[in-house]
């Protein structure tokens, strides 16, 4: 059995936003605060995007169907999600932690990883990680909790321990203890098929989890095995990675003959934009700029960017690359290039952009990346995009 071996002497911060949409909606309307409050679709066909601790006692919980919500909570005041308002204060954030953190790593629109190993022989991490997250509370008046421990893992559990906006510090020492008596649900991406098998077997806690000989648990899962009985053992070598590693993804296309056809230039665009989208749900990300080039005949070349709302939904990012295409191309002189890029990336599914769009928006685009994923990327397409 390991315990803590394989654990480097590393400090981890995790910050995360408690009910993010929510806490924003109540910055701007105090009249919210102490009410039960779900964020979505006004129309009831939705799916919960994010609800307060209040509604949370009667059952509702995010990507729960609006209309089993509103059962569940009858009082609860619905607010249609701004999902541009979330990016505003999202990015607000990051920028106090950029401006203080010697290496961090913008998980999703409301949660960091911080690396501030070392960092104790000078000021101490927990000193250090309790005066940051003082300063984006004081600064946003968002509340905010925090773990501090060895690896992601650990820090991400401590964090959830720590909620509604709290603190908790797990040392290297404390690891097995802290996380033994917890339920297998607090571990991250434990789904819930592997939940319901795990808890069919009588595994009930993290401690019983981490007993399972490892080789069993592969058997059992595969490759996911392995990686569940690590972190039940406090194991996690996996790096913060740096925001700016991960902040684009883009195309661009020559063509063989310069053009001024509006027809396959938007054809083209369409394409591009429906390739990276794809691209972008299959890796879990979301883009909240988009950026589009020209490059004339002559070699000139002109770009132009726009923020948007965090999404990785084809006919949204489509919608915004054609309006930068046509505030772009002003000279109607001979095209050479194009080319498209998705910007300041974050981990989160589309689930976001559902203030929007209907459940059967989110169906299609899930029917159709099952069919892409079956049988190739290029087995589908939008016809403008072919």
């Amino acid at each position: 059995m390991i315990h803590n071996a394989g654990n480097e002497r590393r400090s981890i911060v995790h910050l995360d936003l408690d009910s993010f949409f929510v806490s924003v909606e109540r910055l701007i309307n105090n009249r919210l605060n102490g009410k039960p409050v779900i964020v979505g679709s006004l129309s009831g066909r939705g799916v919960v995007a994010s609800c307060s601790y209040e509604a949370r006692k009667y059952g509702v919980h995010s990507a729960m169907p609006m209309k089993m919500a509103r059962q569940l909570c009858a009082d609860a005041v619905i607010v249609r999600g701004d999902m541009d308002l979330y990016s505003k204060y999202s990015n607000v954030v990051t920028d106090i932690i950029a401006s203080e953190a010697p290496a961090y790593e913008k998980a999703s629109v409301d949660e960091h990883y911080i690396d501030i190993t070392g960092m104790d022989r000078f000021f101490g991490c927990l000193k250090w990680t309790k005066e940051l997250r003082g300063k984006i509370i004081r600064e946003t008046g968002l509340p905010v909790s925090l773990g501090l421990s060895v690896n992601k893992t650990v820090s991400k559990i401590a964090t959830g321990e720590a909620k509604p906006n709290g603190e908790k510090e797990v040392g290297y020492a404390m690891v097995r203890d802290f996380l033994n008596p917890l339920s297998i649900s607090k571990i991250p991406m434990l789904g819930e098929k592997t939940f319901h098998l795990l808890r069919s077997m009588g595994v009930a806690t993290i401690g019983t989890l981490s007993l399972i000989p490892v080789g069993m648990m592969e058997k059992l899962l595969g490759k996911n095995g392995i990686m569940l009985w690590k972190k039940a053992n406090g194991i996690d070598h996996t790096p913060v990675i740096p925001y700016q590693e991960q902040k684009s993804i883009g195309t661009e296309r020559t063509f063989d003959t310069d053009t001024t056809d509006l027809r396959l230039l938007n054809n083209v665009l369409a394409g591009m934009v429906e390739r990276i989208a794809y691209d972008m749900r299959r890796e879990e990300k979301l883009a909240s700029c988009v950026t589009v080039k020209i490059r004339y005949s002559n070699f000139d070349t002109h770009t132009l960017q726009q923020r948007i709302p965090y999404t990785s939904f084809d006919h949204k990012l489509l919608e915004v690359t054609r309006s930068l295409f046509y505030r772009l191309y002003k000279r109607r002189m001979l095209i050479r290039l194009i080319g498209v890029k998705f910007s300041h990336l974050v981990h989160g599914t589309p689930q976001l952009s559902l203030f929007e769009d209907t459940p059967e928006m989110v169906r299609l685009y899930h029917e159709i990346d099952r069919i892409r994923l079956r049988y190739g990327k290029e087995s589908l397409f939008r016809a403008a995009g072919l």
